[in-house]
């Protein structure tokens, strides 16, 4: 059922453009990297907060909702440009175990970060324990680095 989908991508004339042009996938392969770093900061800098580990004069909601809007941008950014990359190698990417990981772990972080993440970043100051937050903050810098550690796996892939 999805490989037809998967098929016509790659043959798509977007796809078709971007694996014929000598500059496409490398120019829309280091916006998405630019994109990630971007992610990467925004939920660092929360997350080190949360764990205690840095910027303290700030409270975890105050630098939240800074990064917050950074992060989602990215993520715009990054789905857009990750769905240029597919289309010019959708075959490779279906029969890539690193690719359906990061995929899979993608979801897992973005449903993470918006529905559980959030939750405990905006909550009211004790309303959620220290071991909570420690917890939420290494599953999702956890989640962010699987994400990225496979899409370089992709790379070294078949």
């Amino acid at each position: 059922m999805l490989l037809p989908f998967v098929e016509w991508m790659e043959a798509s004339a977007m796809g078709t453009a971007i694996r014929e042009s000598t500059w496409a996938f490398a120019f829309i392969e280091s916006i998405h990297l630019l994109a990630l770093s971007v992610i990467g900061g925004a939920v660092l800098v929360v997350d080190l907060r949360l764990l205690n580990l840095g910027l303290k004069k700030h409270s975890v909601a105050e630098l939240a909702r800074d990064a917050w809007k950074w992060q989602n941008v990215a993520l715009v950014v990054l789905i857009f440009t990750g769905i240029g990359l597919f289309s010019s190698e959708a075959l490779k990417c279906y029969y890539s175990t690193p690719f359906w990981v990061k995929m899979t772990t993608l979801v897992s972080a973005i449903f993470f970060s918006w529905v559980v993440r959030r939750r405990v970043i905006f909550a009211a100051d004790g309303a959620v324990s220290p071991t909570a937050r420690r917890t939420v903050a290494l599953l999702s810098v956890t989640l962010w680095f699987v994400v990225a550690a496979a899409g370089r796996w992709i790379g070294f892939s078949g």
